[in-house]
């Protein structure tokens, strides 16, 4: 599984549509509002990442309201539930 972050400047006033709009793209999981420099924050999760190039430079550049996208590639996942796991190993 190939994940990616991808930070999105929109348009003034078309941040929900917008986010509607990248929930449809297969590959978006997620998308958030934010505050800061960037409008929307959007989580990919892939099969492959030719996939990658597919979603973030011929999908979403066809968006008309996206103004700029920076896209972070994720090396490895950290989270509570993964910690959480390995302690509970052999606990029944």
């Amino acid at each position: 599984m190939v994940s990616a972050v991808v930070l999105i400047n929109v348009q003034r006033g078309q941040v929900n549509e917008t986010a509607q709009s990248l929930l449809e793209i297969e590959g978006v999981a997620e998308v958030y509002s934010v505050t800061g420099e960037y409008d929307l924050v959007a989580l990919l999760r892939l099969q492959r990442y030719e996939d990658l190039s597919e979603v973030v430079t011929t999908r979403m550049v066809q968006l008309p309201n996206i103004t700029n996208t920076n896209t972070l590639m994720a090396f490895q996942c950290y989270s509570r539930a993964d910690l959480q796991q390995a302690w509970d190993i052999g606990v029944e």
